[in-house]
Order: C-alpha cells, then structure tokens, then sequence
C-alpha cells in the first residue's frame, strides 16, 4: 500500500528503538501493530498504525547503558587513529566516579554496542555522551536532533592572550552568533558570549567537525582551550577528567 514503510523503520522514526533493536524485537515477539504481534522481520506498516513495545521489550531498553565521560585531552570519541585510543577505552571499573549515586557498577557487557553519541575532539575534553541505547543517540545526533551542546572555550586574539575581550571586535563577536558558513553551508544560529575576558560561552544546536575551532579561525580566534559542560539537560558537573558516571534515573537529555 501507498505510505507504507518497514516496521524497522517506523519504530526508530517514533524513537521507540533503532532499527537493529527493532528487528531484535520483532523477531522475538516483542512487537505489536494495532495490537497485533509482528514476527516478521521485514514487514510493511502504514503511518497511521499503533505501534507498541510488550514489557520484554521495555526491560531489554532499561537496562541499555548510557556512560556520561569527561573526555580528556589525547583520547579520541570514536575508533582509534594515528596512535591514540579511543575514549570508550576509559569505560573500566577503576575509573567510574566514587560520587556515581545511583547504585549502578561497571560490567563488562556494557562493552557491547556502546558508541559515542556526537563527537568532541582529540584535544578538547568536557561531556562525552556513549551509548548502548539508539532512542539516545539518535535524540542527540539525529537529522532531526535540535539538542543545545554548550562549551567554554578559551581563546587568544592575534599577540593577545589577556584581556581577550576588550580587543575582540563587537562585529565580529556578532558574526560568531550569526553570519558564518563553513563548507559552503550556512550554520546555525548560535549563542556567543563572554564568560571572562579570556574564555567565550558557545551554545550550539548543530554539531560539524571542528565546528568552534573553525568559527573562531574565522574571525582571527585561536582556541587554546575547549571544554563541552552541557548536553540538553544533562551537565558535566563535578564529573573529574577521565572518570565516567551512569546517566541518572531522573536525567533527561
């Protein structure tokens, strides 16, 4: 019928699951459609179709992990490259936060599937969000997704390296809010302030590669230091370089 799309699909369309955990649940029996089981892997629904997880399914999901890390300096978010590992290589029982409240411990099967959900570069450090959960990943890093990252970012302006703030031209300041391109693209609006004289407060709703970097090159800024404090809802704290913590139970992106 016209409209109609792979169950699979529809499901990760709604956030109910990703795609790969919706065919695991369809397979299982897990899966209604106008309360209909779906078994069958492959199978077409239309837009208008309740589609519904049994409690198999919601137990599976809760216990997906989500891993908050304060990245540092000389790890990369994703697979390793040119020699340096990667942060999910920090995700140990030693390194778990002694201040993680909820009662949750490290193991190892937590290992499996876990990826970063965004990324932050090799020499920034601040908020790392990894993920077993695709409703997570695709809430913080969808097509779709209009989730504030927020940052301090230090910076140097030509020959000066104190009191960056009275040198920096208000223009140019307005130009960082509004007004760049990178790649032939225009960005997002964004919020640009100053924290102090030396350290600017950005609030992006899109994430390119080296997106802060690039914006402050682009206006004669150097980054000499990037630190990522929120995610949505969700904030660094006082989670210490290189120790990671659960995503509290009252914690929402």
């Amino acid at each position: 019928m016209s409209g109609e799309v792979r169950l699979s699909k529809r499901m990760a369309e709604l956030g109910l699951c990703s795609r790969r955990e919706a065919d695991e649940f369809i397979a299982r029996g897990w899966v209604r459609v106008d309360g209909v089981v779906v078994d069958v892997l492959g199978s077409k629904v239309g837009p208008d179709a309740k589609i519904t997880l049994d409690e198999h399914a919601q137990a599976s999901q809760q216990k997906l992990a989500t891993i908050l890390l304060n990245k540092p300096v000389g790890y990369v978010s994703g697979q390793a490259e040119d020699g340096y590992q990667p942060a999910v290589n920090l995700i140990q029982a030693a390194s778990q936060w002694p201040g993680d409240a909820g009662g949750r411990r490290f193991s190892p099967v937590m290992l499996r599937g876990l990826a970063p959900a965004g990324r932050l570069d090799i020499d920034s450090t601040g908020l790392l969000v990894l993920t077993q959960d695709g409703r997570i990943a695709r809430h913080l890093i969808g097509e779709d997704s209009d989730i504030e990252k927020e940052y301090l970012v230090r910076v140097s302006y030509g020959k000066v390296v104190a009191n960056v703030r009275e040198a920096f031209p208000a223009e140019q300041l307005a130009r960082l809010r509004h007004g760049l391109s990178l790649d032939g693209n225009p960005l997002k609006p964004a919020q640009v302030e100053w924290q102090n004289p030396e350290q600017l407060r950005f609030v992006l709703k899109e994430g390119k590669k080296r997106q802060i970097r690039r914006m402050c090159e682009l206006v004669g800024l150097k980054v000499t230091a990037l630190k990522r404090v929120r995610m949505g809802g969700v904030k660094l704290g006082d989670l210490p370089v290189g120790k990671w913590r659960f995503l509290g139970a009252g914690e929402k992106f």
